[in-house]
């Protein structure tokens, strides 16, 4: 399978998570491709340009949890508000930004979200493109992508002038394909509200600002062609009709540990749900599984990112609309997966992990006979693990309790008796398991409190938790960043998934 296939449905979910229609990132791609064309870029160069296009928002998930806290709860459509003002003036983001944080709050608690923006939202966004950043980073090398996309996915947010996140770097200290990409993206976005002289007037403004001033003129001088492809009939054909040589495939052997990309990409995006997609999949290897369903397993629940987080985190019943916005996270798995040919059969059995044999599930209301063998186990799997993991609004269930509430589901009508059996068998009813070695050296107070870190408590809730005072805490996590070689929150809770040190 071409890697860039895989990429490309990657960037379908950032759309999503970014508030972008669907093929956003397709047509940064492409005009991109056009802008590195009319600046002369060399074939290696233009091969970086393409990835980093598809890709810059791969770190998306990793502050979405504390983006949505400072916004009052939709951050996505807090994001698509940026999306045209990110290389504006602060004054172009007042403007745009502002109304949309805290929409739909109180007055009094919207005051408040808006005050605090005001007074640290800068700090605080530059830790959140930090983060962002380095879960690029990280995921981007797992993907098997060369130093140089893992460069200009760092800077993704940078800005010519120095004012960028995260780091201030400053003209041609940006990486080009940074640059360029940052351009790109702001043609698409601008060219959807703007006519053409208005777009060419836009990015002249930003010139020596936030754009490369010389990547400004390419883009001047070939500005018909750009614009033209930023109209492509079908964006996902044109993308990867043109990816630059040499073309990386997948080989069979590296499948699992690509998909498990995706995985971590999408349960990254509440500290809740970390480690979710790779422990249903083991339970369904262990169940009995086979590859196809093991790694729809993995990748079921890509459609979670088209739901702000101020809905997965809500620690409250949900309303009828969020409800509505839940259900659809199946069917954006589905379609987004089903981009890809060799997918297929992934894509179907993701779309079904929340149906119920009794019709009471979603989106589709399947019934017994609609629903696979493959598919049941899945959803059992998903359910097993999740009533095993907190959520925003109860604890953990205990393995015997969750068991009780499976069973219950199979007797009501909901999930299929044998698949659920298969599943508490291979779950062993264990409550944990336990490591001689611990890796990067941490030590067991350092693991329990990693753990914690990781599903999103603060310092102070820690120390509550583990009764220790909280000096004691922020001594352990500066020790377990150190040791993990991170800066984030997003970046120790990778670091903790690719360990297996969430159980």
């Amino acid at each position: 399978m071409r890697l860039a296939e895989l990429i490309g449905a990657l960037s379908l979910a950032t759309d999503l998570g970014m508030g972008q229609p669907l093929e956003q990132a397709l047509r940064t791609c492409l005009i991109a491709l056009c802008l590195a064309e009319a600046a002369g870029l060399s074939e290696q160069e233009r091969s970086q340009v393409y990835y980093v296009a598809l890709l810059r928002f791969l770190g998306c998930t990793a502050d979405a949890h504390e983006w949505a806290a400072m916004v009052g709860g939709d951050d996505i459509a807090v994001r698509a508000a940026i999306a045209p003002v990110l290389g504006g003036t602060n004054r172009e983001f007042g403007t745009h930004v502002m109304p949309k944080v805290g929409a739909g709050q109180p007055p009094l608690r919207r005051a408040r979200l808006m005050a605090g923006m005001m007074a640290g939202g800068r700090g605080r966004a530059r830790d959140g493109v930090r983060a962002h950043c380095e879960l690029g980073e990280n995921l981007a090398a797992r993907l098997g992508l060369d130093t140089g996309v893992r460069a200009a996915l760092g800077a993704a947010f940078e800005q010519w002038g120095g004012q960028g996140f995260p780091n201030g770097l400053a003209g041609e200290r940006i990486p080009l394909a940074s640059r360029l990409v940052f351009i790109a993206r702001d043609v698409e976005v601008l060219h959807r509200e703007l006519d053409a002289p208005e777009l060419s007037a836009a990015i002249k403004r930003r010139s020596g600002l936030s754009y490369d001033p010389a990547l400004v003129e390419a883009f001047v001088r070939g500005s018909d062609a750009i614009i033209e492809a930023a109209d492509a009939t079908s964006p996902w054909d044109e993308v990867m009709r043109l990816e630059p040589e040499p073309r990386p495939w997948v080989p069979e052997g590296r499948m699992d540990p690509v998909l498990e990309v995706f995985a971590d990409f999408v349960d990254l995006k509440s500290p809740y749900t970390a480690g979710h997609s790779r422990g249903v999949a083991e339970l369904v290897r262990a169940a009995g599984g086979g590859a196809t369903v093991a790694r729809s397993a993995l990748v079921h629940d890509l459609g979670r990112i088209s739901v702000p987080n101020g809905v997965w985190d809500k620690a409250g019943p949900l309303t009828d609309g969020e409800w509505e916005r839940v259900r659809l996270h199946p069917y954006y798995s589905e379609r987004i997966l089903g981009r890809v040919g060799a997918l297929h059969d992934l894509a179907h059995l993701a779309g079904l992990h929340h149906e119920r044999l009794d019709g009471s599930g979603y989106h589709r209301g399947c019934s017994r006979a609609d629903i696979p063998a493959e598919a049941r186990l899945l959803a059992a799997a998903d359910a097993y693990q999740a009533m095993t993991q907190p959520r925003p609004h109860r604890q953990a269930l205990p393995p015997d309790q969750a068991a009780q509430e499976l069973e219950a589901t199979v007797r009501s009508g909901g999930l299929d008796g044998q698949a659920v059996a298969a599943v508490l068998n291979a779950a062993g009813h264990a409550a944990g398991r336990s490591r001689a070695e611990r890796p990067a050296d941490l030590t067991e107070r350092e693991v329990e409190v990693l753990r914690l870190i990781c599903r999103g408590e603060t310092k102070k809730q820690v120390a509550g938790r583990l009764s220790i005072s909280a000096s004691t805490v922020d001594h352990h996590v500066r020790h377990i960043y150190e040791k993990a070689g991170v800066q984030t929150r997003a970046g120790v809770t990778l670091f903790a998934l690719e360990n297996d040190l969430l159980r």
